[in-house]
């Protein structure tokens, strides 16, 4: 029987099962693969070199011990360095301060022998002015030039510091104008002082028992006041002989006395000045004339 020719069936293949996260195949092969060739290269050479050579924790240590021996050497050397020097130190030290010894002993006999020939130079300098004139001018020349001690009334005058005066600092208003931030008494301030004294009458004046004289210098020195190149220490007593009530108020109605009070109440400057019966100043120093000469009726005569 004639039929029709069957076909083959035909037969389906059968389909694998589809992953969840095919879709994701760039972050699946990152996952699986997190290091690259070249890290992977690294870490095999690096890994090769640890097995064939020092391992680094020893090396470190060795280092380390190393470090710890030279630094124990050299102060080692140095303790006996130290040691070795220490005596020759101390003996030059005990020289050094033998000879400042020596020196500051020589030092106080110049000035001993200094002193003494001022005295000797004022005593003949008020023997010979016993011989000018009569006794009553030399009496006269010799308070006027300081080279006679002197009593008599006046006014005593006492300047201090502040009570918490500092030095204060560059640029104030006092290294300007003439005053100070500070309460700190400078030269210039006794300078005032002894000029508005003389200015008012006093005849003979002394701060902290130095004579002054038409020479005399006020001065500083850092922060010390010197008078004739000699420190003095406040408080500064001022002593001033004349006519006491008159030349006090004088003195404090003067320009001189109102700069004083204006420190007083500005800057704390402590002040006190009193009237008195009887002051006593010492002689100055002896004055050294370089220049002038004595005139006489003769050469005056010869020269006009």
């Amino acid at each position: 029987m004639c039929g029709m020719p069957q076909q083959p069936p035909i037969r389906s293949t059968p389909t694998r099962p589809r992953r969840l996260d095919a879709s994701m195949s760039l972050l699946t092969n990152v996952m699986d693969h997190s290091l690259d060739d070249g890290y992977a290269e690294a870490a095999a050479r690096k890994k090769a070199a640890g097995e064939g050579g020092m391992p680094k924790t020893l090396r470190s240590k060795l280092g380390l011990a190393a470090g710890l021996v030279l630094a124990a050497l050299v102060v080692t050397v140095g303790a006996a360095q130290a040691r070795v020097a220490a005596p020759v130190v101390a003996k030059e030290r005990e020289e050094l301060v033998d000879r400042i010894d020596r020196e500051s002993e020589t030092a106080d006999q110049l000035e001993d022998s200094v002193d003494r020939l001022r005295e000797d130079v004022s005593a003949r300098q008020r023997e010979a002015l016993k011989h000018i004139g009569g006794s009553a001018d030399s009496d006269l020349v010799g308070i006027l030039s300081g080279a006679s001690a002197v009593h008599g009334p006046g006014v005593k005058l006492v300047v201090n510091d502040a009570k918490e005066a500092d030095g204060g600092g560059e640029g104030g208003p006092r290294e300007t104008t003439g005053f100070s931030d500070t309460g700190r008494v400078r030269d210039r301030d006794m300078q005032r002082v002894v000029n508005g004294l003389w200015e008012s009458g006093a005849e003979a004046v002394s701060i902290n028992g130095q004579r002054l004289t038409a020479l005399s210098a006020i001065r500083a020195a850092g922060d010390a006041i010197l008078v004739d190149n000699k420190p003095l220490v406040p408080p500064y007593t001022v002593l001033a002989v004349g006519d006491g009530q008159r030349l006090s108020t004088r003195f404090q109605n003067s320009a001189d006395g109102l700069y004083l009070n204006a420190l007083q109440e500005g800057y704390g400057v402590r002040t006190a000045i009193s009237v008195e019966d009887d002051l006593r100043l010492p002689a100055a120093p002896s004055v050294t004339v370089r220049t002038a000469q004595p005139s006489t009726e003769k050469n005056e005569k010869g020269t006009s």
